[in-house]
């Protein structure tokens, strides 16, 4: 297991524009593997991009605990977006904040896996969102750009841990 560090608000590479993947090397495979690593194990989200790892490829990892499980998407491709649907997004590259921000309520998507065959996937409710935020950040766009009426929570620190 492998853990990288997660790049913060503030940090320029978070506002660059990925670059696609031309070939899936052993380089992207591990790069992959860590995201997922670093999502589960050290900062219990549901998505990551590489930009939030500091690597600007067109790269993300979702799992947001439904029956798809562990999602790997290389060179993403939103195919359609259909209705609306708000929710409070976070986002582990923006620490302590979350927002209201208006998603669709349905996507389809098209992307590489791991081994370079090309799938897609129609999505809704929380996993559109999630894919939809991961796909903002291969574009250099943060959950706070799209914050409705700009309002950006700050979260009070829990003394759970």
């Amino acid at each position: 297991m492998s853990l990288r560090n997660v790049v913060v608000e503030g940090d320029p590479i978070l506002r660059k524009k990925s670059r696609p993947v031309d070939e899936i090397t052993p380089r992207i495979i591990k790069l992959l593997d860590d995201m997922a690593d670093t999502m589960y194990y050290e900062n219990r989200g549901i998505g990551i991009a590489a930009p939030q790892v500091g690597v600007l490829r067109r790269v993300f990892v979702v799992d947001v605990g439904d029956e798809h499980g562990k999602l790997e998407f290389i060179n993403p491709e939103i195919t359609m977006r259909e209705g609306t649907q708000v929710f409070c997004e976070g986002c582990l590259s923006v620490p302590g904040k979350n927002a209201d921000v208006e998603r669709p309520e349905r996507i389809k998507i098209k992307a590489l896996d791991r081994d370079g065959k090309e799938f897609e996937l129609e999505a809704d409710g929380l996993l559109a969102v999630c894919i939809c935020h991961e796909y903002d950040h291969l574009e250099g766009i943060l959950f706070i750009d799209k914050a409705i009426d700009g309002q950006i929570n700050v979260m009070e620190e829990s003394d759970d841990e």
